[in-house]
């Protein structure tokens, strides 16, 4: 199963979907010119069945393979939402929404999906039911769990999960895929230390929330280094740091710290949370402040079922002759999680060349990748749903 034939002939309409959608990014679940368009191609495509707002603006289509068919049901999965960036890549077909621009390449992972949709609708030569999901809001929103709420496996009777990310740094239409955890659990938390304000000249008349923030922020990093094992990931990273004064001989009453904390296993996730809030209250403490954690869990670990790898790296393999099964886990959060929590899946790479990294205002999806990346989409649905001779 080598790239198909039928993308090749189709790469030129296809990239032009995905430019089209390059030039009109849209953020979180506000993407309703964008699913507009995939249902209309869906239906285009003699989709069986198309339907609009789930997750709330999420798009579901169904592709049944021969008229008998009685065999899995397989769901495929695309993003649709862009990047709250400032274009700087130069391309004719720049981002026309100040503001905004596709610096993940979802419009790539949409485009590669329609592609593989409507070589499936022409074709049918599988038995079984495909299910392509186009998602809004991965980019912090949480569309994947909207989705999965809004019943998706329950409702179309997904039972295993697929789903693909260009990786920048990776010959363009190679595979990368590894078994278990793939991407980590991304939680963010907040922390407000309060003491006493007072003038600069006067420290010793005050309790000063900088310095005790700037102990907090050292302590954090023992978490990771003395707490965790050191054979398990973690990451704690205080990335803000907002005061109530912006005077240059005030020393503030309260000091506000945001940051971010990742791990690839349940238990250092306990970990992490419990240990911020014990080491910045107890920091606090120390020097006579008072700190209030507040700690949000985000995605959970994208975790790659170990049976549903070894499908998805074959048919990576038939595509492109080779995959690479040993890529390092990522501390990048995915909501694809939530879709492989309720069901056994696989999440795999494929490369997108030498361009800039992802979330770089010059980064570009490499339409290139496309008979590869669509080429794998609808293997996986041939190759896990086979006709019988």
């Amino acid at each position: 199963m080598p790239v198909k034939n039928r993308f090749a002939e189709l790469l030129p309409e296809i990239t032009a979907w995905r430019r089209d959608f390059h030039q009109h990014p849209e953020l979180q679940y506000e993407v309703h010119r964008t699913a507009g368009k995939v249902a209309e191609l869906l239906r285009a495509f003699g989709v069986d069945e198309v339907t609009e707002g789930i997750g709330r603006t999420g798009v579901v289509g169904v592709i049944k393979g021969r008229a008998d068919s009685r065999g899995r049901v397989i769901g495929l999965r695309a993003d649709m939402d862009a990047l709250p960036i400032r274009e700087l890549t130069g391309a004719e077909y720049a981002s026309t929404v100040p503001g905004a621009m596709h610096a993940c390449g979802h419009d790539g992972h949409t485009a590669m999906l329609l592609g593989a949709a409507k070589y499936l609708a022409e074709t049918r030569n599988f038995d079984g039911t495909a299910v392509v999901i186009f998602q809004p809001a991965e980019e912090g929103g949480g569309g994947g769990l909207a989705m999965i709420e809004d019943g998706l496996a329950e409702r179309w009777g997904i039972q295993e999960f697929y789903g693909m990310h260009n990786m920048p740094g990776y010959p363009t239409g190679s595979f990368a895929i590894r078994e278990g955890a793939m991407m980590a659990a991304a939680d963010q938390f907040d922390i407000v230390v309060t003491g006493k304000g007072g003038h600069a000249a006067k420290p010793h008349e005050a309790v000063d929330t900088v310095l005790v923030s700037a102990q907090i922020i050292v302590a954090l990093q023992s978490i990771v280094s003395r707490n965790v094992d050191p054979l398990q990931s973690g990451v704690v990273s205080v990335c803000v740091i907002e005061t109530d004064s912006t005077a240059h001989n005030v020393i503030p009453q309260v000091v506000k710290l945001k940051g971010t904390a990742r791990s690839l296993d349940p238990g250092v996730r306990d970990q992490l949370e419990a240990g911020i809030a014990r080491v910045a209250t107890n920091v606090a403490a120390a020097f006579g402040a008072v700190a209030e954690v507040q700690y949000e869990r985000g995605y959970p670990v994208t975790m790659n079922h170990p049976q549903e790898t070894g499908f998805a790296a074959d048919v990576a393999r038939q595509v492109a002759g080779d995959v690479a099964l040993d890529m390092a886990p990522l501390m990048a959060g995915e909501d694809f999680s939530y879709m492989l929590n309720t069901r056994p899946g696989a999440y795999i790479f494929v490369g997108n060349g030498d361009t800039a990294m992802l979330h770089h205002p010059a980064y570009d999806f490499d339409d290139n990748a496309i008979p590869a990346g669509a080429s794998w989409y609808a293997g996986m649905i041939e190759a896990r749903m086979p006709v019988s001779a």
